[in-house]
């Protein structure tokens, strides 16, 4: 049984609930693996690493990015298609409790440049990212190099995406119960399987009729325009809030 995401009608707000609980699998297993050596390391994601761990978690800070920098469900998709794509040019890549909220921040700031009309500026992203705008021009072009400046991301790519997601959380959750809308979930006979493995740097795929996508590369990874605003909210001190 495969279940079927709506990319127009599934709140984005749980689109974050089902993204944290794959990004918090990987780091917190990579946190495990990973060498602290290799944060020290010259490497094209060393500018990702923060000194410390930020203090706010996965799940609050994509829901802050949401409440101040709004955003539609290809973003947060499109972020672990952006991922997926690093880790296949390169496998120095592992996605650790140290870099992945420098990862967030700049690849869903770049996903909503790429598939929106309206977007906020840089220097939005940055205060709501708990980062210098400088430091987060920098983090942008970085990360549009790695991902040899290639944004676009096919519809199907997306629902792909959006499945084998939506599935893993539910195995993982044992979620039994429907939810209000069993619209989001409608059955289908034909959607591809993927698995993700917890072994560290799986190169496990899934495959389609027309071609291989390594989503689960992700899961092994042992691995902005708003001009300036009156709203309290959004100038808040960020040090309460995050340590970048």
């Amino acid at each position: 049984m495969t279940y079927h995401y709506d990319l127009v009608r599934y709140p984005t707000s749980d689109t974050i609930k089902i993204v944290t609980h794959l990004l918090e699998r990987i780091t917190k297993t990579n946190d495990k693996l990973q060498c602290n050596t290799l944060r020290h390391t010259s490497s094209p994601y060393t500018c990702f690493y923060a000194r410390s761990i930020p203090s706010i978690d996965i799940q609050s800070y994509l829901a802050r990015i949401l409440k101040y920098c709004p955003c539609a469900n290809e973003c947060f998709l499109s972020l672990l298609v952006y991922l997926d794509r690093m880790s296949r040019n390169s496998t120095e890549l592992r996605i650790d409790s140290y870099n992945i909220h420098r990862l967030i921040i700049t690849g869903i700031m770049v996903a909503s440049k790429f598939f929106s009309d309206m977007y906020y500026t840089n220097a939005r992203y940055a205060k709501v990212g708990g980062l210098p705008v400088t430091e987060l021009n920098a983090l942008e072009l970085q990360f549009l190099k790695l991902n040899n400046f290639e944004l676009n991301v096919q519809i199907e790519e997306l629902q792909q995406y959006g499945n084998r997601l939506l599935m893993h959380w539910i195995r993982e959750t044992n979620c039994t119960k429907k939810t209000a809308d069993d619209s989001y979930y409608p059955k289908t006979l034909d959607q591809p399987i993927i698995s993700y493995p917890t072994g560290h740097r799986s190169n496990h795929s899934f495959t389609t009729n027309s071609q291989s996508i390594s989503l689960a590369k992700i899961r092994s990874c042992s691995s902005n325009l708003f001009i300036h605003s009156a709203d309290k909210s959004v100038t808040e001190k960020l040090e309460s809030i995050t340590n970048c």
